[in-house]
């Protein structure tokens, strides 16, 4: 086993792997921008080492200064967490190069499956079922256009290199063809530096179905079941639930297999998700692999009593997987709510601020992977996620009602979020009872039930103020008084930089 990783991240991912990696006995050492001297993932590690860059995400994406740092405290492996440079087939290389291990997939997988239309066609050739779309880069409009009647409107512009709902664009007639084709390509060149759009014939009302894979070293590949991830707004998931509640035994199986056999087809290693789309006849396509571990991964540990993290080390330490696929049981429901800083009563804008007062949930059945605590700033450096509020049931509905209390002692003060709008959706009668597919948010929802929660929220926001203000007011002042620290904290602080 490896005695020290490096996590190459920030926020509550480090942190879920922080604390994988701590069960495990290994060391962690976190690296941070100036942004985040203080914040909850630098100090959660054993030791903090500071990167630097024109801007906070640059540095977190300078993939030579991250793997000088790890060479240079003798860290064995680097696991990238999701985002940044977790599927940056360059990085998984240059890890290798350097005799790092990358807790992650080969360069080969990132880079076949994180290209599009690659991946469309390597899946093919291996028998998954995909939407009807183009194979190659679309560079004669006219052809395109051509094509994209044969298809069938409505179809859909996507960025071959992209993913997160950048560089998409839904189009419903000829005649807009062009206008959206401009903007698909320069939202994809802004985003992932590659403007390359290719198309797809748009599944009207699908269900958006991801399966979980796990695969070794040792050729072993199993999956661990589904998660229903059709609760999004712009392309982006917002609620995840497993299992699904439209897929059988058999139709499970089904697409297991398939995901089985596409992540083979691109020689995966470590945790990787096959992303579907479920039409309502229950035909299933490829939709795309995500060669990392998932934000929404916990519902599959939860329903599995499989520790995804703790995997994703096990296997790069070159161990084999401790289970077959028929050890795999689904017991329970679990739900996944990301609570982003955005306002959803305006058109889910990002919201900054500083926080001022946090009141995580807690209880049987309920799990937070925060990377926020009070006194930390909200800015526009990062993605606006702050935590994933995750609760577990015997069946949907005990989850449904522990999601919907666990928001609803959920406070966060300084930043608008979309606690609102979650608890909305928990107690919609269209989501309780199973009638939603991807085009929920924008065709279903109805943002007037979200006027009334606004204003108790914004009374019990004043409430908290005005407490907090007079406990300030009226506390005595205290000559502080600096205690000896303990051995181990003397010991951790000396070996962290500039701290």
């Amino acid at each position: 086993m490896f005695k020290k990783i490096l996590v190459a991240n920030r926020g509550e991912i480090a942190i879920r792997v922080m604390n994988a990696a701590r069960e495990l006995g290994i060391e962690t050492y976190a690296v941070y921008h100036e942004v985040d001297k203080h914040s909850l993932h630098t100090i959660s590690a054993d030791y903090a080492l500071e990167i630097v860059g024109d801007t906070p995400k640059q540095a977190y994406l300078d993939a030579a200064q991250i793997i000088s740092l790890a060479i240079e405290n003798e860290c064995e492996a680097i696991h990238p967490g999701y985002g940044f440079l977790s599927e940056n087939a360059s990085f998984s290389k240059a890890c290798k190069d350097a005799e790092i291990k990358f807790i992650g997939p080969n360069e080969y997988a990132i880079e076949v499956m994180g290209n599009k239309t690659a991946a469309r066609e390597l899946m093919q050739k291996a028998g998954v079922p995909i939407v009807p779309g183009t194979k190659e880069r679309i560079t004669d409009l006219d052809l395109a256009k051509e094509i994209a009647n044969e298809i069938g409107y409505p179809i859909l512009l996507k960025a071959a290199a992209g993913g997160g709902g950048k560089g998409m664009r839904k189009v419903e007639k000829e005649s807009d063809f062009i206008d959206s084709y401009d903007a698909a390509q320069r939202e994809a060149r802004n985003a992932f530096g590659d403007d390359t759009i290719y198309m797809e014939k748009y599944i009207v009302n699908p269900k958006h179905i991801e399966i979980q894979v796990l695969a070794d070293e040792h050729g072993n590949c199993i999956h661990l079941a589904e998660r229903d991830c059709s609760i999004q707004r712009r392309h982006q998931k917002v609620i995840e639930e497993a299992p699904s509640t439209v897929l059988d035994e058999k139709l499970r199986a089904a697409m297991g297999k398939v995901a089985v056999d596409a992540a083979k087809a691109c020689q995966y290693v470590n945790a990787g998700t096959i992303e579907f789309l479920l039409d309502k006849d229950k035909n299933f396509y490829f939709l795309e692999m995500n060669t990392r571990l998932q934000v929404e991964h916990p519902v599959s540990e939860l329903i599995t009593g499989v520790d995804l993290a703790k995997e994703q080390i096990k296997v790069a330490a070159g161990y084999p997987l401790p289970f077959e696929q028929e050890d795999i049981v689904i017991s329970g429901h679990a739900i996944e709510a990301r609570i982003y800083a955005e306002d959803p009563l305006n058109n889910f804008m990002p919201d900054i601020g500083t926080i001022s007062y946090l009141r995580n949930p807690d209880g049987i059945g309920v799990r937070v992977d925060g990377g926020i605590e009070r006194g930390d700033e909200v800015s526009i450096n990062f993605d606006p996620m702050l935590a994933k509020l995750i609760v577990f049931g015997q069946d949907r509905e005990e989850a449904i009602e522990k999601m919907d209390a666990a928001l609803s002692s959920y406070k966060v003060v300084g930043s608008r979020t979309v606690i609102p709008f979650l608890k909305a959706v928990m107690q919609s009668d269209r989501f309780r009872n199973h009638y939603f597919d991807t085009g929920f948010i924008e065709s279903d929802f109805d943002f007037k039930v979200l006027d009334e929660m606004k204003e108790n929220d914004e009374e019990y926001v004043a409430a908290i103020a005005a407490f907090a203000y007079n406990k300030n007011k009226n506390k005595k002042k205290v000559t502080p008084v600096n205690p000896t620290p303990s051995d181990w904290k003397s010991k951790r602080l000396n070996n962290m930089r500039e701290f």
